[in-house]
């Protein structure tokens, strides 16, 4: 029988994870950008940011889970959760970039909204991979901790063993 520890997938090195992030991640994040662009012609741009962002969240988590930081699985609701907490601040960057483009020019072009857009991006989904490798899908948080043995544990474990059956083996065993 396999243990949950042989189950699970070695964690990538950073620069394999960072390439994969960067293929999931962006990939998504192209697509992201040409769907609020479509979206924003219909609807206010910051609600179709927004739409999008919750949309390419769940999405690229999933990527993130299975592929990027090699989870070995579908993501946990933990992981969304603090996935979603590191787009909300992509999002609100992305945002605050739109909004001092739309200041600084009165009426800007679809190639340069994309740049900027796409800059902005760039720059907070570093900052997410940095959160999500170290945080959201870091391993062995718990093997990390100095293990500190209890009676109570030890007493566990020797309850769950199997007793020899004469004293010879006890003898050997000890």
């Amino acid at each position: 029988m396999e243990t949950a520890q042989s189950q699970e997938q070695a964690a990538p090195a950073a620069f394999t994870a960072f390439a994969r992030f960067v293929l999931c991640g962006g990939g998504v994040g192209i697509t992201s950008s040409f769907a609020v662009a479509a979206l924003a012609s219909w609807i206010p741009w910051a609600l179709a940011n927004a739409l999008i962002t919750v949309v390419s969240t769940l999405l690229a988590t999933e990527l993130h889970a299975r592929f990027t930081f090699g989870a070995g699985g579908r993501a946990t609701w933990r992981q969304h959760a603090q996935s979603a907490g590191s787009a909300a601040a992509a999002y609100a960057l992305t945002c605050v970039a739109m909004l001092v483009l739309q200041q600084m020019v009165a009426a800007p072009g679809a190639v340069l909204e994309q740049v900027v857009y796409l800059s902005a991006s760039a720059l907070a989904g570093v900052a997410r991979f940095a959160v999500l490798r170290l945080v959201v899908f870091a391993r062995n948080r718990a093997q990390a901790a100095p293990t500190v043995r209890t009676a109570r544990s030890v007493h566990a474990t020797v309850a769950r063993t199997a007793a020899p059956a004469s004293p010879a083996v006890l003898c050997y065993a000890a």
